[in-house]
């Protein structure tokens, strides 16, 4: 009887252990300075699979930041017991000890679904009393988990693209003042994607669920005061052939140029807003002359010059490659090449 008691203490305890071991540790995420590795904060349940913890919620944007063709994984936590609080227009408002996290992977040929596929990089944004904490976490090449790294990185990818072209380029992960670069608003480090408009719309759980991201945030106690949701703008995938070409281009243009150029943001003093909200007119680019001429405008004299792809500057930087000209300036080495085609398409619609 002693025997199977023993036993019985011994199950128990490896049972709390392993609950334990996969279970989100609020104290790494308020720690003063992170973890060194990725694993130590339990976001996962499997690491490498990207399976999440229990609490450890995955999401998508309609449309997303392009980031060399990565494949990206995106998940939110939030404290047991808190919300998330819905901003009109901007990204919510997470209670202090939530945390964002993003990976970016490549496949070994974007052709093959089945392909292996490495992680290359995890992004955290974890929130503190004091606002916003940004790091970024290198993956080792056996897969096993990932390192802290504050320098920046530099990424050696080969893959195969969908054309089946050799695809060879050198990635590069971010360092922490350039983390900061990017997520700045009015001096404050913010998130950029957990917007409503981007998540206004209905997506495929990992588990094969169907649902309005909004109404399973509502659903799962983790946001509120969210309006009903024919008062909320949803942003389409700019992919989408069937929507609107000026929702389109809007909506990419929003998530890959307006963390910068917009009212609030780093570029403020260029006078080209490209946020959603942002009216049609010359603070858009249409038929607005550069403030800054030189190199980066191509020798173009408008922004946006309707009906005329090749006469607007905003196409010529989005389609360059060439530091010091291309926008955005960081995050990308290779051109999104399809979304310039939009983009063209997009401006040769304006009249």
């Amino acid at each position: 009887m002693n025997f199977f008691k023993r036993a019985l203490a011994c199950l128990v305890v490896t049972l709390s252990w392993a609950a334990v071991a996969h279970a989100v540790s609020d104290e790494a995420i308020l720690a003063p300075r992170p973890p060194k590795l990725l694993s130590e904060f339990g976001f996962f349940e499997a690491l490498k699979e990207q399976k999440p913890a229990t609490g450890v919620v995955p999401f998508a944007p309609s449309t997303a930041l392009y980031s060399d063709g990565a494949l990206k994984d995106r998940f939110v936590y939030v404290p047991d017991g808190q919300t998330v609080t819905y901003v009109e227009g901007e990204a919510f408002e997470f209670p202090t000890g939530s945390a964002l996290i993003k990976s970016f992977s490549f496949p070994a040929d974007y052709r093959d679904p089945s392909s292996p596929v490495s992680i290359v990089e995890t992004r955290v944004l974890l929130k503190h009393d004091n606002g916003w904490q940004a790091w970024a976490y290198v993956w080792n090449d056996e897969q096993t988990d990932a390192t802290l790294n504050i320098a920046g990185a530099r990424v050696a990818i080969s893959s195969l693209a969908d054309d089946g072209t050799a695809l060879d380029f050198t990635y590069s992960v971010p360092n922490k003042n350039q983390c900061k670069a990017c997520h700045d608003l009015g001096g404050t480090l913010v998130p950029l994607g957990p917007k409503a408009r981007n998540l206004n719309f209905d997506w495929t759980y990992p588990d094969g669920t169907v649902a309005n991201q909004l109404v399973h945030w509502q659903a799962a106690d983790m946001l509120t005061g969210v309006p009903v949701l024919d008062q909320v703008p949803a942003v389409p995938d700019w992919r989408d052939e069937a929507a609107d070409i000026d929702a389109r281009a809007r909506g990419w243009l929003d998530v890959n140029c307006a963390h910068c150029h917009r009212r609030a943001g780093p570029a403020s003093n260029s006078g080209l807003y490209l946020d959603w909200a942002e009216p049609r007119g010359p603070s858009l680019g249409i038929n607005k002359r550069p403030v800054a001429a030189g190199r980066g405008s191509g020798g173009r004299l408008f922004d946006i010059k309707p009906g005329d792809p090749d006469g607007s500057i905003l196409i010529y930087r989005v389609e360059s490659t060439e530091p010091g000209v291309m926008m955005p300036e960081l995050g990308r080495v290779l051109e999104d090449a399809d979304a310039t085609e939009m983009l063209r398409q997009w401006v040769r619609s304006l009249k």
